[in-house]
């Protein structure tokens, strides 16, 4: 039995219509399992945390090549299913929750198929926990993003955030129809590789509070974008203004400025902030 006419089979035996609100598309392409596995390198010595399992179709090829997986799924009907399906895997973890919010046992590699609805979400708590690499499909456009150039329109905090944080390589494409339901675009297979920043920055948490801050107004001349980051320190606004113009390529736009100037202008409001007494 296909993979495809296996999920139709699930599907109608435990009564579940997919939800669209929590991204269900199941990736009934065997060929693109295998790849995500081998790209991975999954061996025995690894512990594997998937995200969104749906009926462990990925799961188990993990399982077959790991020394543990974690499978972590959010729809409890679902979760009856991966349990029942699995039961005869030793290896194997199911956890029910939300994985930004549960906790997770340690994990050493990423390999999933994650809801679209939860990429951006996912990608930021990935990049604030240790693991040696990860496999993802991400829907084309949010892929993009995280490999975006200085100046193109999909340039933004995921990209800089990103790159601070890890190289990121595309490895293949998955068209739509690999998935069932097919969702209304085609996704990319990417992986993520954490390592050391390219440029040092004074203060981690600073830096990324300007990347958040101006990004949400990127089209701005940067002296203007900035200005409600300093809200939460509760500077006067001449004072915020004084600190605003004071700033290196304060008249470039943030889409315009690669991470390293990013790096330089939070660095310059450390200095400043610092000087005032507020840090």
């Amino acid at each position: 039995m296909s993979l495809l006419d296996e999920t139709k089979r699930l599907l109608r035996y435990y009564k579940i219509i997919p939800k669209k609100r929590l991204g269900q598309n199941f990736l009934v392409d065997e060929e693109i399992l295998h790849k995500m596995v081998c790209y991975a390198s999954v061996s025995s010595s690894d512990t594997v945390l998937e995200v969104g399992a749906g009926f462990g179709f990925l799961t188990e090829r993990l399982a077959e090549n790991a020394e543990r997986v974690i499978a972590v799924e959010i729809d409890e009907r679902l979760v009856k299913a991966l349990k029942k399906r699995l039961k005869t895997y030793g290896n194997i973890t199911i956890l029910h929750g939300d994985v930004m919010k549960i906790s997770v046992p340690h994990f050493n590699k990423v390999v999933s198929t994650p809801p679209y609805s939860i990429s951006s979400p996912l990608q930021f708590w990935l990049l604030n926990r240790p693991f040696e690499q990860a496999v993802l499909s991400f829907q084309e456009e949010f892929a993009r993003r995280l490999t975006a150039s200085v100046g193109s329109k999909d340039y933004g905090r995921l990209t800089v955030t990103t790159y601070y944080r890890a190289d990121v390589e595309i490895l293949d494409a998955i068209p739509k129809e690999s998935f069932w339901p097919s969702p209304k675009v085609d996704s990319l297979i990417i992986r993520l590789r954490p390592r050391k920043s390219p440029f040092r920055v004074i203060d981690e948490e600073i830096f990324f509070d300007v990347v958040r801050a101006i990004f949400t107004q990127k089209n701005k001349k940067l002296r203007n974008a900035i200005k409600p980051f300093f809200g939460r320190f509760r500077l006067p606004s001449k004072e915020a203004m004084k600190i605003a113009d004071s700033l290196p390529f304060r008249d470039r736009r943030p889409r315009e400025l690669s991470p390293e100037e990013i790096g330089l202008v939070a660095d310059e409001i450390v200095r400043e902030l610092r000087k005032s007494g507020l840090l």
